[in-house]
């Protein structure tokens, strides 16, 4: 892929001033620029390396992925938070489940049990083979559609990797018609999740709204969740959905994995926002959980 200078310009920044650059910046902008080469001379699936227990099923185009080949996490202070928070058994729900890293992180390096979402035959195929390639079968249930508050069928685009969505009118994109369903239909009361991770494109609102159910479950301690601005597409106000989640006893925060610690925020993030209830049982996981070894970086 050759990239604009403006978009290269935006990726190595990404990459030289990751938190886990550090002492590997130099390391991680060489992963960047071989990968670049090599796919570009040929084409082709590969496996890569992700954390010390996982491996992750790579080819040119999936952006949803090749971030974690650069950096090692691509968002690291949320799955840092995965990887210290979650424990084996426990249920985790992976709702715009994209290519599968947060699935593998989940099931494959802890062993929890993972539900996740994802609506677009091409990219689920990427989710199943990282889930085959990280033996997790077992662990993991994967759901062809989207979620929504009500069921019904929806035009949504393909063509976007990451950040496929629900279609509104005015948009000019090639669309497929997918099914919608409801998370409380489908795995209240037997599958409340321990934590959620929430990436929809702007969608969240309509998830949220078929999870009310779940939400006000006291075995959901946090929510990951991108409110980026997404949601206007479809006239949501996120504010309300911020207001929405603090009613239900969530607060809004990030998290330094190196420090093991909860930085608490006034309001929701410019991208992801990890919403925690139950503070005490959440901080005694995060500073008993066992070391993480991803990008030769020990946290």
């Amino acid at each position: 892929m050759i990239y604009p200078i403006h978009r290269l310009r935006q990726i190595l920044q990404f990459i030289t001033r990751h938190p886990l650059a550090g002492r590997h910046k130099l390391t991680f902008l060489f992963r960047f620029f071989s990968w670049q080469f090599s796919q570009f001379i040929y084409p082709h699936e590969t496996e890569k390396k992700f954390t010390s227990k996982t491996k992750l099923v790579l080819k040119k185009g999936l952006i949803g992925s090749t971030g974690n080949l650069y950096t090692g996490l691509h968002d690291f202070p949320e799955m840092g938070f995965l990887l210290h928070f979650l424990r084996a058994g426990d249920q985790f729900a992976d709702i715009g489940a994209n290519n599968g890293s947060y699935t593998v992180l989940a099931s494959g390096h802890v062993g929890a049990k993972t539900v996740c979402f994802e609506p677009i035959d091409s990219t689920r195929g990427w989710l199943l083979k990282n889930i085959q390639a990280n033996k997790a079968e077992a662990l993991v249930k994967v759901y062809p559609f989207a979620l929504g508050d009500v069921k019904k069928r929806v035009l949504f685009s393909s063509a976007l990797d990451a950040e496929n969505h629900v279609l509104v009118e005015e948009e000019n994109h090639a669309g497929i018609f997918i099914e919608v369903d409801v998370f409380d239909e489908l795995c209240f009361p037997q599958q409340v999740p321990v934590l959620v991770k929430l990436d929809v494109e702007g969608y969240e609102a309509a998830v949220l709204s078929g999870m009310k159910k779940t939400l006000a479950d006291e075995r959901l301690k946090a929510i990951i969740i991108e409110l980026n601005g997404s949601g206007y597409r479809y006239g949501y106000d996120e504010k309300q959905i911020h207001a929405d989640l603090l009613s239900y006893g969530f607060l809004p925060y990030t998290y330094n994995p190196f420090k093991r610690a909860l930085i608490q925020w006034e309001s929701f993030g410019p991208n992801n926002t990890i919403y925690c209830r139950d503070l005490s049982f959440i901080k005694n996981r995060l500073q008993h959980a066992a070391q993480v070894l991803v990008a030769g970086e020990l946290f």
